[in-house]
């Protein structure tokens, strides 16, 4: 178990991977309490001057509310009532990981020292985060501007010993908790319940959630692709070097360069063709992939700048002496963003399930629907009708909700991102891309099984030997949904080195900072 001291460098993928998937705890480090303290400090002393300025949600109401001044001795109460009013979230749960993350970004934020919040209440988040405590956080409720407010509310009534949780997969109360750790509900102070809700880390964690798992299905896709090209015969030529030299963009020349890598030990080129090209998903896989890989890389650095930035609102500045009021809650850039990945995901999927229809098809030597017996047997046949109703279900999902804004808190938030809508859609869009590719692993890998010809590389032979110790080939017909979840699963379980790093621009990777 390791120890991450928030505030001595930025997060980037690597840390917030490994300390999603560890137990590794946090601390403050010195520059991030000195920061905490001093805004605080500063906070403190404009509001205990005689001549108190006004400031919005610090000592005004909020949204439509902000031209009423609220009286001194009210200015702790009104940030309770805050947090309390603005837990109106609904549907689903959000996922533990999620919210883990959100926890994680929502500390790297108030430790960045231009929220005004008490050092007790950072380490508090701390303390919850390093035990193991998961706020029930609900899916639907961010416009995503203003904050995610409603996400981030329910994430923080547990410090006032309000809400639930979840401690060792147990659904509590917050005053259970605290009962339980032995501990007294945090004190809020002025501006502290403002500063707790506002902000883009419910939009910032699905982001980054799902950008971990992209990369993982990207290199998929691009291996599982290879494993069609040998079952479907298909030409090695469109992937020579000298093709992409020619129209370099990074993620194209990268595709390319894996499937060489994986294809160039086996007997692929070697093997007697009578077609001159292939269908467009087969020949075109490092255009298609690269052009998803661009957009994953692109997203990625949007969301790195957004977990490494403050974005609460007002802001704080004890160095220049100022208190502002701005924007930076607005979550358009990440709602775009992630309209743009969700639609970088769900063509990996698209192009995945046409080459699931090329293999059941019957071309190439293949028998019809992967099966010995087509006709008394239907084979792998519906396992492409399920493909294609997810990748219509995908095109769904990748209508645009960052394009679309509703009137809110009386007219005074008259534009929003609607950035949760985009994140919570691209997360599903996620899922059924890992699906989609657990269903062209189990045709493709049926589909080899027929070829008597086929020499694989080291590498995938052993990744096919591998994945055949948990799914077997299929002789008869059976019920494929069991097959396709272990497919599935062995996807998500399984990291292999798709090829050796090539030289990239890092500033178009983040995956490599």
């Amino acid at each position: 178990m390791g120890v991450h001291r928030i505030g001595e460098k930025e997060l980037d993928l690597k840390k917030v991977g490994q300390l999603l998937y560890s137990f590794d705890q946090l601390e403050l480090s010195d520059p991030a309490k000195n920061r905490i303290e001093t805004c605080r400090h500063y906070l403190d002393q404009i509001l205990e001057a005689p001549s108190k300025p006004t400031f919005y949600g610090i000592n005004t109401g909020f949204g439509a509310l902000c031209n009423t001044k609220i009286e001194e001795d009210k200015l702790e109460e009104v940030q309770y009532n805050l947090l309390r009013s603005h837990a109106s979230g609904t549907g689903g749960l959000v996922p533990k990981e999620i919210v883990k993350l959100m926890m994680l970004f929502k500390i790297q934020s108030l430790a960045m020292g231009h929220s005004g919040v008490q050092m007790s209440t950072v380490e508090r988040l701390i303390k919850f985060y390093n035990q193991g405590v998961i706020p029930e956080v609900f899916q639907q409720g961010s416009l995503g501007a203003s904050g995610d407010l409603a996400p981030l509310a329910h994430m923080c009534l547990p410090l006032i010993g309000e809400g639930y949780v979840y401690l060792d997969n147990k659904r509590i109360t917050a005053k259970a908790l605290h009962d339980k750790l032995g501990i007294e509900p945090v004190k809020l102070k002025s501006k502290e319940g403002l500063a707790l809700i506002n902000g883009t880390q419910f939009m910032s964690a699905y982001g980054i959630y799902i950008l971990l798992k992209a990369y993982h299905l990207s290199d998929w896709a691009d291996l599982i692709s290879a494993f069609s090209l040998e079952a479907f015969n298909a030409r090695v030529e469109p992937f020579n070097e000298l093709t992409h030299k020619i129209r370099p963009h990074i993620g194209q020349i990268v595709t390319a360069h894996h499937l060489r890598h994986l294809l160039k030990d086996g007997n692929l080129r070697l093997r007697k063709k009578n077609h001159v090209q292939d269908p467009y998903s087969f020949r075109c896989i490092p255009q298609v992939h690269g052009a998803s890989k661009f957009f994953i890389d692109q997203a990625a650095g949007i969301f790195l700048t957004e977990i490494n930035s403050v974005t609460d609102n007002p802001n704080i500045f004890p160095m220049e002496g100022s208190i502002l009021s701005g924007g930076n809650f607005h979550g358009q850039i990440l709602s775009m963003a992630l309209d743009q990945l969700a639609i970088a995901l769900a063509e990996l999927g698209s192009i995945s399930e046409r080459r699931v229809f090329k293999l059941v098809s019957g071309h190439r030597g293949l028998p019809a629907f992967l099966t010995k017996e087509p006709g008394l047997q239907s084979g792998l046949m519906i396992s492409q009708y399920t493909a294609a109703g997810i990748v219509s279900q995908n095109k769904q999902y990748c209508t645009p909700a960052s394009v679309d804004t509703i009137d809110s808190s009386n007219g005074q938030e008259d534009h929003v991102s609607m950035g949760a809508n985009a994140a919570t859609k691209c997360n599903k869009v996620l899922e059924n891309l890992e699906t989609l590719l657990g269903i062209e692993l189990l045709n493709a890998m049926q589909a080899l099984d027929f070829r008597e010809d086929i020499q694989l590389s080291d590498k995938m032979s052993k990744i096919k030997n591998e994945y055949r110790e948990i799914v077997k080939f299929i002789e008869k017909d059976k019920m494929l949904s069991e097959e396709i979840v272990k497919s599935v699963e062995f996807i998500k379980m399984n990291r292999y080195e798709i090829a050796p790093p090539m030289p990239r621009d890092t500033r178009q990777n983040p995956k490599m900072n």
